[in-house]
Protein backbone atom coordinates (compact mmCIF):
# COMPACT_ATOMS: atom_id res chain seq x y z
CA UNK A 1 0.00 0.00 0.00
CA UNK A 2 1.19 3.58 -0.85
CA UNK A 3 2.76 5.66 2.58
CA UNK A 4 1.74 8.79 0.69
CA UNK A 5 0.05 11.01 2.86
CA UNK A 6 -3.21 12.67 2.63
CA UNK A 7 -2.66 16.19 3.11
CA UNK A 8 -5.29 17.54 5.42
CA UNK A 9 -3.82 21.36 5.44
CA UNK A 10 -0.88 23.69 4.64
CA UNK A 11 -0.45 26.87 4.85
CA UNK A 12 3.78 26.15 4.85
CA UNK A 13 4.44 26.21 7.86
CA UNK A 14 1.56 24.59 9.60
CA UNK A 15 0.61 20.94 7.98
CA UNK A 16 -1.51 18.23 8.62
CA UNK A 17 -1.43 14.97 7.19
CA UNK A 18 -2.73 11.86 7.32
CA UNK A 19 -1.38 8.41 7.07
CA UNK A 20 -4.14 6.26 5.94
CA UNK A 21 -3.40 2.79 4.18
CA UNK A 22 -0.50 1.45 6.13
CA UNK A 23 -2.88 -1.27 8.25
CA UNK A 24 -1.97 -4.62 6.42
CA UNK A 25 -3.33 -8.17 7.10
CA UNK A 26 -5.86 -9.13 10.33
CA UNK A 27 -5.46 -5.22 11.69
CA UNK A 28 -8.63 -2.50 11.29
CA UNK A 29 -8.20 0.41 9.23
CA UNK A 30 -6.97 2.85 10.85
CA UNK A 31 -5.54 6.37 10.67
CA UNK A 32 -2.36 7.76 11.65
CA UNK A 33 -1.80 11.90 12.21
CA UNK A 34 1.33 14.46 11.41
CA UNK A 35 0.84 17.66 12.69
CA UNK A 36 3.82 20.16 11.79
CA UNK A 37 4.18 23.63 13.10
CA UNK A 38 7.71 25.37 12.40
CA UNK A 39 10.21 23.02 13.74
CA UNK A 40 7.97 21.07 15.55
CA UNK A 41 5.83 17.75 14.86
CA UNK A 42 3.34 16.14 17.55
CA UNK A 43 2.36 12.47 16.04
CA UNK A 44 -1.08 11.02 16.92
CA UNK A 45 -2.29 7.87 18.04
CA UNK A 46 0.65 6.21 16.16
CA UNK A 47 -0.59 2.64 16.80
CA UNK A 48 1.53 -0.18 17.35
CA UNK A 49 4.36 -2.76 15.40
CA UNK A 50 1.46 -3.18 12.78
CA UNK A 51 2.41 0.32 11.75
CA UNK A 52 5.45 0.86 13.30
CA UNK A 53 7.93 0.74 10.54
CA UNK A 54 6.17 1.77 7.68
CA UNK A 55 4.80 5.07 10.05
CA UNK A 56 8.29 5.92 11.12
CA UNK A 57 9.60 5.35 7.16
CA UNK A 58 6.61 7.27 5.90
CA UNK A 59 7.10 10.19 8.81
CA UNK A 60 10.66 10.66 7.86
CA UNK A 61 9.96 11.72 4.52
CA UNK A 62 8.80 14.70 5.92
CA UNK A 63 10.46 15.21 9.52
CA UNK A 64 13.80 14.63 11.30
CA UNK A 65 12.05 11.13 12.95
CA UNK A 66 14.44 11.24 15.90
CA UNK A 67 13.42 15.04 16.54
CA UNK A 68 9.94 14.28 17.32
CA UNK A 69 8.34 16.31 19.82
CA UNK A 70 5.23 14.65 20.83
CA UNK A 71 3.38 11.19 20.53
CA UNK A 72 -0.18 11.97 21.52
CA UNK A 73 -1.95 9.49 22.52
CA UNK A 74 -5.81 9.66 22.87
CA UNK A 75 -5.96 6.42 24.95
CA UNK A 76 -4.60 3.20 26.48
CA UNK A 77 -5.32 0.72 23.55
CA UNK A 78 -3.28 -1.24 20.92
CA UNK A 79 -3.90 0.15 17.98
CA UNK A 80 -3.49 3.41 19.81
CA UNK A 81 0.25 3.49 21.39
CA UNK A 82 1.16 -0.09 21.71
CA UNK A 83 4.43 1.16 20.34
CA UNK A 84 5.56 3.06 22.32
CA UNK A 85 8.96 1.38 23.61
CA UNK A 86 9.76 2.01 20.11
CA UNK A 87 9.35 6.02 19.80
CA UNK A 88 10.74 6.06 23.21
CA UNK A 89 14.23 4.05 21.57
CA UNK A 90 14.13 6.20 18.55
CA UNK A 91 13.47 9.74 19.01
CA UNK A 92 13.41 12.37 21.09
CA UNK A 93 9.34 12.48 21.91
CA UNK A 94 7.61 13.27 25.17
CA UNK A 95 4.06 11.23 25.17
CA UNK A 96 0.72 13.25 25.93
CA UNK A 97 -1.79 11.25 27.61
CA UNK A 98 -4.60 11.37 30.29
CA UNK A 99 -2.95 11.19 33.43
CA UNK A 100 -5.42 8.31 34.24
CA UNK A 101 -2.82 5.68 32.06
CA UNK A 102 -0.02 7.86 32.22
CA UNK A 103 0.79 5.97 35.43
CA UNK A 104 -0.08 2.63 33.06
CA UNK A 105 1.66 3.08 29.91
CA UNK A 106 5.04 2.34 31.09
CA UNK A 107 3.98 -1.46 31.31
CA UNK A 108 4.56 -0.48 26.97
CA UNK A 109 8.27 0.32 27.72
CA UNK A 110 11.06 -1.13 28.53
CA UNK A 111 12.76 0.87 31.84
CA UNK A 112 16.35 0.52 30.28
CA UNK A 113 15.49 2.74 27.18
CA UNK A 114 14.78 5.70 29.20
CA UNK A 115 17.19 5.05 31.99
CA UNK A 116 19.94 4.90 29.40
CA UNK A 117 19.06 8.17 27.90
CA UNK A 118 19.13 9.92 31.19
CA UNK A 119 15.20 9.60 31.68
CA UNK A 120 12.78 7.95 34.07
CA UNK A 121 8.99 7.28 31.86
CA UNK A 122 7.51 9.60 33.19
CA UNK A 123 9.80 12.13 32.54
CA UNK A 124 9.09 11.55 28.94
CA UNK A 125 4.74 11.89 29.80
CA UNK A 126 2.66 14.61 29.47
CA UNK A 127 -0.17 13.68 32.16
CA UNK A 128 -3.30 15.77 30.83
CA UNK A 129 -5.80 17.23 33.43
CA UNK A 130 -9.28 15.55 33.41
CA UNK A 131 -10.02 19.03 31.88
CA UNK A 132 -7.44 19.26 29.20
CA UNK A 133 -5.29 21.63 28.45
CA UNK A 134 -3.38 23.86 25.31
CA UNK A 135 -0.09 21.52 24.18
CA UNK A 136 2.40 24.26 22.93
CA UNK A 137 3.82 23.48 19.27
CA UNK A 138 6.35 25.52 17.04
CA UNK A 139 4.68 28.66 17.33
CA UNK A 140 0.81 27.29 18.21
CA UNK A 141 -0.95 24.88 20.34
CA UNK A 142 -2.99 21.91 20.41
CA UNK A 143 -6.18 21.49 22.41
CA UNK A 144 -6.16 18.25 24.14
CA UNK A 145 -10.00 17.75 25.22
CA UNK A 146 -11.90 15.73 27.54
CA UNK A 147 -13.72 13.00 25.68
CA UNK A 148 -14.03 10.50 28.61
CA UNK A 149 -15.85 7.49 28.41
CA UNK A 150 -16.47 7.79 24.26
CA UNK A 151 -14.73 4.88 24.55
CA UNK A 152 -12.12 4.78 27.49
CA UNK A 153 -12.36 6.26 30.80
CA UNK A 154 -9.74 8.87 30.39
CA UNK A 155 -10.31 9.73 26.69
CA UNK A 156 -8.91 12.82 25.18
CA UNK A 157 -9.11 14.34 21.71
CA UNK A 158 -6.99 17.04 19.78
CA UNK A 159 -7.95 20.22 18.22
CA UNK A 160 -5.73 22.41 16.19
CA UNK A 161 -6.66 25.38 16.16
CA UNK A 162 -5.30 26.42 13.08
CA UNK A 163 -6.15 24.14 10.26
CA UNK A 164 -10.07 23.47 12.81
CA UNK A 165 -8.97 19.95 12.35
CA UNK A 166 -10.81 17.82 15.07
CA UNK A 167 -9.27 14.62 16.34
CA UNK A 168 -11.90 12.46 17.38
CA UNK A 169 -10.16 9.01 18.34
CA UNK A 170 -13.07 6.62 17.98
CA UNK A 171 -15.62 8.92 18.04
CA UNK A 172 -16.80 9.05 14.43
CA UNK A 173 -15.09 5.85 13.64
CA UNK A 174 -16.29 3.91 10.57
CA UNK A 175 -15.38 0.44 9.75
CA UNK A 176 -14.28 0.84 6.22
CA UNK A 177 -10.90 0.67 4.06
CA UNK A 178 -10.28 4.01 3.04
CA UNK A 179 -10.75 7.86 4.46
CA UNK A 180 -12.28 9.43 1.60
CA UNK A 181 -14.46 12.70 3.41
CA UNK A 182 -18.56 11.58 3.99
CA UNK A 183 -20.15 12.36 1.39
CA UNK A 184 -23.89 10.81 2.09
CA UNK A 185 -24.25 10.58 5.71
CA UNK A 186 -27.34 8.05 5.71
CA UNK A 187 -25.51 5.64 3.59
CA UNK A 188 -22.57 6.11 5.85
CA UNK A 189 -24.45 5.29 8.94
CA UNK A 190 -24.21 1.86 8.55
CA UNK A 191 -20.82 1.50 8.53
CA UNK A 192 -20.73 3.12 12.05
CA UNK A 193 -23.93 2.83 13.90
CA UNK A 194 -23.32 -0.88 15.43
CA UNK A 195 -19.44 0.58 16.44
CA UNK A 196 -20.80 3.46 18.21
CA UNK A 197 -23.61 1.78 20.09
CA UNK A 198 -20.90 -1.04 22.10
CA UNK A 199 -18.45 1.04 21.99
CA UNK A 200 -19.83 4.52 23.57
CA UNK A 201 -20.35 4.28 27.22
CA UNK A 202 -23.97 6.17 26.94
CA UNK A 203 -26.19 8.87 25.26
CA UNK A 204 -25.31 11.91 28.49
CA UNK A 205 -21.18 11.48 27.46
CA UNK A 206 -22.35 11.69 23.51
CA UNK A 207 -24.38 14.72 24.17
CA UNK A 208 -21.72 16.63 26.21
CA UNK A 209 -19.47 15.98 23.89
CA UNK A 210 -21.57 17.35 21.05
CA UNK A 211 -22.29 20.82 23.24
CA UNK A 212 -18.33 20.99 23.61
CA UNK A 213 -17.81 20.45 20.06
CA UNK A 214 -20.61 22.60 18.54
CA UNK A 215 -18.62 25.23 20.59
CA UNK A 216 -15.53 24.34 18.77
CA UNK A 217 -17.01 24.57 15.60
CA UNK A 218 -14.35 22.63 13.71
CA UNK A 219 -13.99 22.39 10.02
CA UNK A 220 -12.94 18.85 9.94
CA UNK A 221 -13.69 15.95 12.68
CA UNK A 222 -11.29 13.31 11.43
CA UNK A 223 -11.61 9.65 13.29
CA UNK A 224 -8.67 7.18 13.77
CA UNK A 225 -10.62 4.71 12.07
CA UNK A 226 -12.77 5.48 8.50
CA UNK A 227 -13.66 8.24 6.78
CA UNK A 228 -13.72 12.28 8.17
CA UNK A 229 -16.58 14.51 8.53
CA UNK A 230 -15.70 17.93 6.27
CA UNK A 231 -17.87 20.62 6.42
CA UNK A 232 -20.71 22.19 8.80
CA UNK A 233 -23.60 20.65 6.31
CA UNK A 234 -21.73 16.62 7.04
CA UNK A 235 -20.14 17.89 10.63
CA UNK A 236 -23.94 19.15 11.95
CA UNK A 237 -25.61 15.99 10.78
CA UNK A 238 -23.05 13.44 12.20
CA UNK A 239 -23.52 15.44 16.04
CA UNK A 240 -27.08 15.77 15.47
CA UNK A 241 -27.03 11.69 15.48
CA UNK A 242 -24.59 10.85 18.16
CA UNK A 243 -25.94 13.38 20.55
CA UNK A 244 -29.41 11.52 20.29
CA UNK A 245 -27.86 7.95 20.00
CA UNK A 246 -28.89 5.33 22.88
CA UNK A 247 -25.96 3.28 23.36
CA UNK A 248 -23.67 1.36 26.21
CA UNK A 249 -25.47 1.92 29.23
CA UNK A 250 -28.01 3.20 28.03
CA UNK A 251 -29.11 -0.67 26.35
CA UNK A 252 -27.92 -2.71 29.12
CA UNK A 253 -30.65 -5.52 31.02
CA UNK A 254 -30.21 -8.27 33.18
CA UNK A 255 -30.13 -10.34 30.50
CA UNK A 256 -26.48 -8.85 29.35
CA UNK A 257 -25.46 -9.57 33.10
CA UNK A 258 -25.80 -13.68 32.87
CA UNK A 259 -23.41 -16.56 33.94
CA UNK A 260 -22.66 -18.55 31.02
Amino acid sequence: MSAQPRVLFDNGPHKVLCFDQLVTGDGVQSNQFLIIDHDEHALLDPGGDLTYMPLSLAVSQHIPVQNLTYVFASHQDPDIIASLDKWFLHTRCKVVCSKLWARFLPHLSAGYITRQQGFTTTDRMVAVPDRGQDIPLGKTVIKALPAHFLHSVGNLQFFDPVSGILFSGDMGASMVDDAQPVEDFAKHLQTMEGFHRRYMAGNKACRLWSNMIRSLNPRMIVPQHGRPFVGPEMIGQFLDWISQLQCGMDLLEQEDYRVP
